[in-house]
């Protein structure tokens, strides 16, 4: 069981950077709320072959704690800085969809949480950034993911809001020399890049004013946004998934 536990800390690690990938949140007048980060990484399946880190033969379709799989890790946890450890507490709302099915070619995850503030949120991504200090040993995918080395939160920096009818996320590139790098040693990564894609998909409680993304497509409720790009656009300009929206009084 415990090789299950933290074969899911290095696939998440890795799709959390590889794949189809949607992030959808509802948030509440009070700032309160819930949030759904879905993973497709079934186009990785005929690359992994039979070197999956979690399952078999035998499908898995469970609902897994992120505490429980924290506390399966509780020694590797425990090697990190009070700073890391610290994020990845914010981890402990998470909880875990997982789909692999590796005779239909499957493999889904779907991570969700509420959350008490709009902080929350950043905390739980800093926590992402901060697991895959746990998942060094990758196996069979470490080797073909250019990706697999880096400290995101020493690459990147993500930031949320809600003040005064203004919703914000920002994302900021704190080492462009190495993003620079990265994009030019994607090698065969970026087949895959280039063939998924990155939703935003935001529901608020009251009716939208304004998006700052000039091709978001407004729900019929007038309350929600969905906003789609290439990966590989996302990798060439990072900050294109920044927005504001205003919020009607």
């Amino acid at each position: 069981m415990k090789k299950i536990f933290l074969g899911l800390l290095a696939v998440f690690a890795t799709l959390f950077t590889s794949c189809e990938f949607s992030e959808t949140i509802y948030v509440n007048e009070d700032g309160t709320g819930k949030m759904s980060l879905y993973l497709d990484g079934s186009d990785l399946m005929p690359m992994m072959g039979n070197k999956l880190p979690i399952g078999g033969e035998e499908p898995i379709d469970s609902i897994v704690s992120f505490k429980d799989v924290l506390g399966k890790a509780k020694f590797n946890i425990a090697n990190l800085s009070k700073e890391d450890q610290k994020n990845i507490k914010n981890l402990e709302k998470l909880n875990i969809h997982m789909m692999v099915d590796a005779n239909k070619n499957k493999m889904n995850f779907d991570v969700f949480a509420d959350f008490n503030s709009i902080s929350d949120i950043k905390g739980m991504f800093e926590g992402m950034e901060a697991i895959g200090k746990i998942a060094k040993d990758r196996s069979a995918m470490r080797a073909s993911d250019p990706l697999a080395a880096v400290d995101f939160d020493k690459l990147t920096k993500m930031d949320y809001s809600y003040k005064n009818n203004i919703f914000k996320r920002s994302f900021r590139v704190l080492d462009q020399k190495l993003v620079d790098s990265l994009k030019q040693n994607l090698g065969q990564a970026e087949m895959l890049l280039a063939a998924s894609s990155y939703k935003l998909d935001y529901h608020f409680p009251r009716k939208i004013k304004s998006v700052s993304l000039k091709d978001a497509v407004i729900g019929k409720d007038g309350k929600s946004f969905v906003f789609e790009v290439n990966v590989m656009e996302f990798v060439d300009n990072p900050e294109i998934l920044n927005f504001e929206v205003e919020l009607e009084k």
